[in-house]
């Protein structure tokens, strides 16, 4: 069975796969208080700019139908047509409200994350039914939070609400004997204050429980030293497995390299450390290395070499600076010209000298 993982050895800070995939998983930063506030300020705004355009067209929609009630049919079809052009007129009118408040609280959902998609929220988990997992979310640090925020704004509603309302008590008791043509403004202002107020403490509100939120879902994102391992070798690769591939390669380079020594033109050597093979053939812009190596290698490059007749030149300070500066299958560089081109001359005279 497979070692269950505990809470408290979750010390490290999560990687970035590990955050990537919590938020594809479906598990990412909620704040209740940001949605909320999203719609309530987009309520705000709403009566503020759409109250009163809304009321106007409902009420020449209503006192039409009343001023000219004993004019419409009472038939079905009649009733029918007059619901339709009502339900029209309503939505005609509360149609861009809705689609703004509906776009605020979208808003308030993607500003705190990414789009995401995921299924994985949907599927049963026996911890959720599980009686000591809900007890333990009952009592737990989150809920203890909740409680604690929702009584906060209790408590500060309360005395903002007092605050506004106490010093208008004497003009809010005299309401009862106004003209009602001066009842709407006064409501009216008293209520948009009191609503800009709310929407500030909310603004409040929702950043704090942002960054709380934000401080949990990072914590359960932690990780102990077994799961960044398990990570590291997922991501990475098994050192074990990236060390035989890291020989087989090595393997599979050091037999090209001693099937390309018989086609060299001379071994430089050390003469017992370094052993440069080089290729050279009429047309060539320079000599090729086509093949390397440091002590065993080196020695395995020279029998090779000697078995096959290739000429093999003691030069060590040369054989030094071309295994520093040269790889496999490339041309010498240019500072080594002139040095190598003496050792090819000098080979390719002897070799002519030999042919008469």
């Amino acid at each position: 069975m497979a070692e269950e993982r505990d809470d408290t050895e979750r010390s490290e800070d999560p990687t970035a796969k590990r955050l990537d995939d919590a938020i594809k998983r479906g598990d990412v930063v909620r704040s209740a208080e940001v949605n909320t506030w999203f719609t309530v300020a987009g309520g705000v705004l709403v009566l503020m700019v759409f109250a009163t355009p809304m009321a106007q067209t409902l009420e020449m929609t209503f006192r039409g139908i009343l001023a000219d009630s004993y004019q419409i049919p009472a038939d079905g079809p009649a009733i029918a047509n007059l619901v339709k052009k009502i339900a029209f007129d309503v939505l005609a009118a509360l149609g861009i409200p809705f689609l703004l408040l509906t776009l605020a609280a979208l808003l308030g959902t993607a500003i705190q994350h990414r789009i995401v998609f995921s299924v994985e929220p949907l599927i049963p988990h026996l911890s959720k039914i599980s009686p000591a997992a809900g007890f333990k979310r009952l009592f737990s640090l989150q809920a203890l939070a909740n409680f604690a925020k929702g009584l906060a704004k209790l408590m500060i509603f309360g005395a903002v609400i007092t605050a506004l309302l106490w010093p208008q008590r004497h003009r809010l008791a005299g309401l009862v004997t106004a003209d009602p043509a001066l009842i709407l403004p006064f409501t009216k202002s008293l209520t948009m204050q009191m609503l800009g107020t709310v929407v500030a403490i909310l603004a409040i509100v929702a950043v704090a429980d942002y960054l709380f939120q934000h401080r949990q879902w990072y914590d359960r994102q932690k990780m102990s030293l077994r799961e960044m391992k398990e990570e590291f070798r997922q991501t990475e690769g098994d050192p074990m497995v990236k060390g035989k591939i890291r020989q087989l390669r090595q393997s599979r380079m050091r037999k090209r390299m001693m099937a390309a020594v018989p086609k060299a033109s001379v071994i430089i050597t050390n003469p017992t450390h370094f052993a440069i093979a080089l290729r050279y053939e009429r047309g060539m812009n320079a000599p090729i290395c086509v093949a390397k190596g440091v002590d065993l290698i080196a020695r395995k490059i020279r029998e090779v070499a000697e078995a096959h007749g290739i000429p093999v030149v003691e030069n060590p300070p040369l054989a030094r600076a071309l295994h520093g500066t040269v790889e496999i299958d490339q041309e010498i560089p240019q500072e080594h010209y002139r040095a190598v081109a003496e050792i090819i001359g000098y080979l390719m005279r002897l070799r002519r000298l030999v042919a008469r």
